[in-house]
C-alpha cells in the first residue's frame, strides 16, 4: 500500500481542530488554564481525566487508559479503524459524532461505485476511482510522469490509475448484505481477491477498453521495490488476456508499432506516435490483437520488443508468424539491454530519439531477397551509381565516356565531395541538421571551370528545382542529368545525416566494464575481510599518502557513497599547500575513470548545460572551491534535489523561430571540493 505523504498527515494534524473532534463525541470540556478538561470516553471516568491542548492540538488521558495523541489517533481510538481509514475519514470530513445508530458502526465514506450498477458500469467506476487516486497521490503520479516519462495527456486519455487500497474502505462492510454483494461482484471481475484485498494494490493501473469504450481488462505495475520477495512487478486480471490496447490507434493506420509492454506503448504515444499497440509480455500477442490488425487493414507491423535475449527471441518468432499472416514486418532496434521506455528516458528529447529508431527500423518482410547494404566506414570511399554525363541538346558540350560510378569522399568533419566524371558536388553543413523534416546544406556543383553554389533544403522540391535550373545554365549540362545526379546526392547526404543524428542521439557515457566471476569473488572477499579498513589505509600508503588516517577514510567513504540514492558531499579545508589536492587525487585514484568527472573551475550556468554528461552515481570533483563559487547555487540544488532543470530560449532548427528549450541534468552525484 502506498505511503501517505508526510505533508498530508501534517496538514490534517494542523487544520482539523482537536477540540471540535472531542466535543463532537459528546464530551463536555471545561477550561482550566491553557488546557481543556473533560471525562475520557474510553474508560469509566469518574473525574475528568481527559486533557485537550488547543494550542498543540493534542489530547491525553491522565486516568486509566493513558491514551493520547493527535487528531488521527483520536479517530483511530474512537472509531476503531486503521491509520489509513482514519486519514480517509478526516480527509472526507465524515461525521465523527456520538449519534451513531449502534455501537461499532463506523462512519461511512462516500462509495466510489453505484451498488446497483451492472458489471460493465461497476468496472468503469472502479477505473474512474483509481484514476482519481493517481491524480491525488503525489508519489504514484511522480512515478508515472517523472520516472516513466508518460505525458499527462496519455494519463487522461487512457485513464491510468493507482490502487492505493482505499476502495474497500469506501464500500459497505462485508457483514452487510449490500457490502457482501458488491464485493462478490468485484471478486468475480477479478478486482478483489478471496482474501478481500484489492488485486492491484500498490500498483499503477492501465485499463484496456473495447471499441465502445467499455473496460475489458486491466494491467498493474508495481511502483515500489521494498515489497516482500516474490511480489510480481507485472500483474493482469485472472484468466486469459482480453482486449487490444489503443484499439483506436489501429484505425486507418497502414503501419502499426507493436510493443512488448504497455508502458513502452504509452511511451511511444506520449512522444506523438498514436499508431501504437502492445502485446502483454513476450508471449502475450493474442489472436484478438491479430484479428484487430486484419480488421483495420494494417499493412506493416514495426515490432518494438525489448533488446534482451527474451525480447529478441520473441520478436523473431512473432515476425515469422505475422509474415505468415500476410503482414510486412520491420524490427525497431534499441541499444542492447534497453526497451522503448528506458531508451526514451535516456536519450532526450524522446520525440526525436524514437523517431530515429522508427525511421531506421530493419525490414524483415523479405530479408533474403532484400539484403541490407553494409554501411561504409567514415573514411572509406563509396561507390554510388550516378547518371553518366551527356551533352544538353542545345549546347556543343561533348559527352564523356561511360562511368562505372562516382566516388564519394569524406573530407574533414562535415564535408562530402562526390565526383562523377567531370562533375563534382561538394556538400557542407550536414551535421547542422538534427531532424528528418529539414536537410539544409551548402551545395557546390562544378564541371571543369564552371560552377554553381547555393544553400538549399534538399527536402524542398521548390528549392531543388531552382538549384537545378541555375546549375544547368552555369554548367551547360542537361537539367535531367543534373536532376538524376541530385537525387543520388540526396541519398548519400541523407545517409550521412542519419549517421550524424545517431552520434548525437544515441546514449553517451562510458559503459562500466563487466566483472568476471573471479573478479567478483575477489571483490566480495575484500568486502567481507574484517581488516578492510586496514587494507584501505595500506593502499593509500602505497599510493604515497601517509598520515591523515581519518581524512583518508572519510574521503574514501564519501566516494563510495556515490552508489547510494543519497550520496555524501565532502569539502577538504586547510591552509595553502597543506596537501588538499594530494588527498583528493589519492581518493579519486580509487574511483574508476567512468565514474568520476573532474574540473578545475565551473561557471554559474555550466552545470545546467551538461546534458551530454551523465552524472548519475558519479563523483563530481572540483579542485578549488573558489573555482566553483559562481556555481555554488547549482551544486547545492544538485546535491539536495538530485537534478537540475533550466528553461532557456534558442532558435528552433527547423523554423528558425525563438522557442523555449528545457535542459536537464540528473543526479544523484557525490560532490568533492577542496
Amino acid at each position: 500500500m502506498a505511503r501517505i505523504p508526510a505533508e498530508e498527515i501534517e496538514r490534517l494534524k494542523r487544520e482539523i481542530s482537536m477540540v471540535a473532534l472531542v466535543e463532537a463525541r459528546g464530551v463536555a470540556l471545561e477550561k482550566k488554564g491553557a488546557d481543556l478538561h473533560g471525562r475520557c470516553p474510553f474508560h469509566d471516568d469518574k473525574t475528568p481525566s481527559l486533557v485537550v491542548s488547543p494550542k498543540k492540538n493534542l489530547w491525553h488521558c491522565l486516568g486509566k487508559c493513558q491514551a493520547g495523541g493527535g487528531v488521527i489517533d483520536w479517530v483511530m481510538k474512537s472509531e476503531g479503524v486503521s491509520f489509513r481509514h482514519a486519514v480517509e475519514l478526516l480527509r472526507e470530513g465524515a461525521p465523527l459524532g456520538d449519534n451513531r445508530a449502534k455501537v461499532g458502526t463506523i462512519p461511512k465514506l462516500a462509495p466510489p461505485v453505484s451498488l446497483d450498477a451492472d458489471d460493465a458500469a461497476l468496472f468503469s467506476q472502479v477505473v474512474a476511482y483509481y484514476h482519481r487516486c493517481l491524480l491525488e497521490e503525489p508519489s504514484a503520479l511522480s512515478y508515472v510522469v517523472e520516472k516513466r516519462g508518460i505525458s499527462r495527456a496519455a494519463i487522461d486519455h487512457f485513464k491510468l490509475g493507482f490502487c492505493n487500497r482505499t476502495l474497500g474502505l469506501r464500500l459497505p462492510h462485508s457483514n452487510r448484505a449490500e457490502g457482501a454483494a458488491v464485493r462478490a461482484r468485484l471478486q468475480r471481475l477479478g478486482l478483489v481477491r478471496e482474501s478481500g484485498h484489492e488485486h492491484f494494490r500498490g500498483r499503477v493501473t492501465i485499463p484496456i477498453f473495447d471499441e465502445s469504450g467499455a473496460v475489458v481488462s486491466m494491467y498493474g505495475r508495481v511502483i515500489l521495490h521494498n515489497l516482500r520477495a516474490g511480489t510480481p512487478d507485472h500483474l493482469y486480471l485472472p484468466g486469459p488476456h482480453r482486449g487490444v490496447f489503443n484499439l483506436n490507434g489501429l484505425k486507418g493506420a497502414r503501419d502499426v508499432i507493436l510493443c512488448e509492454a504497455l508502458i513502452d506503448a504509452l511511451t511511444f504515444w506520449s512522444a506523438g506516435f498514436k499508431n501504437v499497440t502492445s502485446s502483454y509480455g513476450v508471449e502475450g500477442f493474442t489472436a484478438e490483437i491479430l484479428q484487430a490488425m486484419k480488421q483495420h487493414q494494417v499493412e506493416r507491423v514495426l515490432v518494438a520488443y525489448d533488446r534482451d535475449d527474451a525480447g529478441d527471441a520473441a520478436a523473431a518468432k512473432l515476425i515469422e508468424r505475422l509474415r505468415g499472416e500476410g503482414f510486412s514486418c520491420a524490427r525497431i532496434l534499441f541499444p542492447r539491454g534497453m526497451d522503448a521506455n528506458s531508451y526514451a528516458l535516456k536519450v532526450q528529447p524522446a520525440e526525436k530519439s524514437l523517431r530515429l529508431v522508427v525511421d531506421k527500423a530493419v525490414f524483415e518482410g523479405q530479408a533474403t531477397s532484400q539484403p541490407e547494404p553494409a554501411a561504409a566506414a567514415k573514411d572509406e570511399v563509396l561507390s554510388i551509381p550516378l547518371a553518366a554525363s551527356s551533352p544538353a541538346p542545345s549546347t556543343p558540350v561533348t559527352a564523356p565516356p561511360p562511368l562505372s560510378g562516382p566516388l564519394v569522399e569524406v573530407k574533414g568533419d562535415d564535408e562530402l565531395v562526390i565526383a562523377a566524371g567531370d562533375r563534382r558536388y561538394r556538400v557542407r553543413g550536414i551535421k547542422k541538421n538534427l531532424s528528418h523534416e529539414v536537410l539544409r546544406v551548402n551545395l557546390f556543383a562544378s564541371c571543369g571551370e564552371d560552377f554553381h553554389v547555393d544553400t538549399l533544403d534538399l527536402y524542398s522540391a521548390k528549392q531543388r528545382g531552382a538549384f537545378l535550373a541555375a546549375a544547368a545554365r552555369e554548367l551547360r549540362i542537361d537539367v535531367e542529368i543534373l536532376r538524376r545526379d541530385l537525387g543520388r546526392v540526396l541519398l548519400v547526404v541523407e545517409e550521412k545525416n542519419d549517421e550524424a543524428m545517431r552520434e548525437v542521439l544515441e546514449p553517451k557515457g562510458d559503459e562500466a566494464p563487466e566483472m568476471t566471476t573471479e573478479e567478483r569473488e575477489e571483490a566480495l572477499a575484500l568486502l567481507r575481510d574484517p581488516n578492510l579498513v586496514s587494507r584501505i589505509l595500506t593502499d593509500f600508503e602505497a599510493c604515497g599518502v601517509v598520515g591523515e588516517r581519518t581524512n583518508k577514510l572519510v574521503g574514501y567513504l564519501a566516494a563510495v557513497s556515490r552508489k547510494l540514492d543519497d550520496p555524501l558531499a565532502i569539502v577538504v579545508q586547510s591552509t595553502s599547500a597543506a596537501g588538499k589536492s594530494a588527498l583528493m587525487e589519492a581518493v579519486l585514484a580509487f574511483v574508476p575513470d567512468e565514474e568520476k568527472v573532474k574540473y578545475s573551475a565551473m561557471t554559474g550556468q555550466s552545470l545546467f548545460y551538461m546534458g551530454d554528461v551523465d552524472l548519475r552515481h558519479k563523483v563530481l570533483a572540483i579542485v578549488e572551491e573558489e573555482g566553483a563559487e559562481r556555481a555554488s547555487y547549482a551544486l547545492k540544488l544538485l546535491q539536495s534535489e538530485k537534478e537540475l532543470t533550466i528553461a532557456s530560449t534558442g532558435k528552433d532548427p527547423e523554423t528558425g523561430k525563438l522557442v523555449t528549450h528545457e535542459y536537464k541534468v540528473e543526479g544523484p552525484v557525490m560532490i568533492f571540493l577542496t
